[in-house]
């Protein structure tokens, strides 16, 4: 028994006429009969009692219609679900995230994303941008925003969504805090709060404040922005950090523009041959920005 004998099965159950039921199917009445027969043989019953004045169903055949129709039912679900499959509708995508990616950049694009594709489920990790490339070079993420540049040679594409800037971060009492804008090299005698060697923004930098003529006298690394702005307005040092993150600063910190400009930015991470899945979730990131 195979769905196409049950479709016929359910037209001739329907319409109990060859002819009608044979024009419903769109092919001629000699397969449809043939095919009642060839599955009635297969059950060992007879589904349809024959007479001059038409056909009509035996108590095996009435029993047989609701069970033919939810397999029928069950059958096109699969091919919906299928269908919405290959074409990223549907199914589970993993995506690996930053930390800063919190505060803008995730409700940003999540909710635009799971507008569109209600039915595909996203599980969310938070990891650094290192471990993120590596776990989707590695299949165990599909897809992840990270922070530029990432230093690994793991086979991943990167589009840019998101561009941003270094500022620095001095606590309010601090005599350069009362500036708008100041040169990096003002900071050379500060003590710094910078991040964690596991963030890529600690190379950044470091690498910023070289060019500036220093290196950083580091007092405290910290891998959270949250905890970074926290030390800060305690007094324990200054910070550089992503000027989108620097809103979260409190009452005791103030933010300053740097004279000169240090670009950063966030990607969004995949495989080479990354799934339908993952590249519907970048073209609705990207529609998103760069901001």
């Amino acid at each position: 028994m195979d769905l196409r004998q049950l479709r016929y099965f359910n037209a001739l159950a329907e319409t109990l006429n060859f002819h009608r039921a044979a024009e419903r199917l769109h092919i001629s009445q000699p397969p449809l009969t043939v095919a009642i027969r060839k599955l009635e043989d297969e059950l060992g019953v007879t589904l349809f009692e024959r007479d001059p004045r038409g056909v009509r169903l035996t108590t095996a055949g009435l029993a047989a219609i609701a069970p033919a129709r939810e397999a029928l039912a069950a059958a096109d679900k699969v091919r919906e679900a299928v269908r919405q499959g290959a074409a990223g509708l549907r199914g589970r995508l993993s995506v690996g995230f930053i930390g800063s990616a919190i505060g803008d950049l995730l409700p940003r694009i999540v909710p635009p994303f799971r507008k569109a594709y209600p039915e595909v489920e996203l599980a969310l990790e938070e990891l650094n941008s290192v471990e993120i490339v590596r776990a989707i070079a590695a299949r165990r993420l599909d897809i992840g925003l990270v922070r530029l540049p990432v230093m690994d040679s793991a086979p991943v594409a990167i589009d840019v969504i998101e561009e941003d800037e270094l500022v620095a971060v001095l606590p309010a009492s601090d005599v350069l805090a009362r500036r708008k804008t100041l040169d990096l090299g003002a900071l050379a005698d500060r003590a710094f709060i910078i991040y964690s060697p596991v963030s890529v923004l600690h190379a950044t930098i470091r690498l910023a404040c070289h060019r500036a003529g220093f290196a950083p006298r580091v007092a405290q690394e910290a891998v959270q922005v949250q905890t970074i702005l926290s030390l800060v307005e305690a007094g324990l040092g200054v910070a550089l950090v992503p000027a989108r993150s620097a809103r979260f600063a409190g009452a005791g910190v103030r933010i300053v523009t740097l004279a000169e400009r240090v670009p950063i930015a966030m990607g969004i991470a995949r495989a080479q041959d990354a799934s339908v899945l993952a590249r519907n979730f970048v073209q609705a990131a990207l529609a998103t920005g760069p901001h």
